[in-house]
């Protein structure tokens, strides 16, 4: 689990890092961060999105305690104040431990990495 501070829990949060965060997606999921200020909050959090295009509520529990586990050393390393959302993709519902966490891994570096002028 992660703790109450490290949660997105208002649906007014969740909007706010899909519609200004930046997106990066891999196979099985897609990321969104957005980095506030750091007064905002003390430390990084995150929440999760996975519909029901992933599969029946079983399997979507499961895909989202994978996610939480992948996710909670990975917040140290975001500036305090982040806020992350992964949104899972159908194919999260089969999709390897191992596979997540590369997917989680790049798309974080993507999300991250400055953004090239075209």
């Amino acid at each position: 689990m992660l703790a109450a501070a490290q949660r997105l829990r208002r649906s007014t949060d969740f909007a706010a890092a899909v519609r200004g965060g930046r997106r990066a997606g891999r196979g099985t999921l897609v990321v969104h961060l957005l980095i506030d200020e750091p007064a905002q909050a003390s430390e990084a959090r995150a929440g999760f999105v996975v519909s029901k295009a992933v599969g029946n509520a079983v399997v979507r529990n499961k895909v989202r305690r994978r996610l939480r586990h992948l996710v909670r050393p990975r917040l140290s390393s975001l500036p305090p104040g982040a806020s992350l959302v992964v949104r899972a993709l159908p194919a999260a519902a089969t999709a390897a431990y191992d596979k997540l966490g590369s997917d989680l891994d790049a798309a974080l570096a993507a999300a991250r990495a400055p953004r090239r002028r075209r």
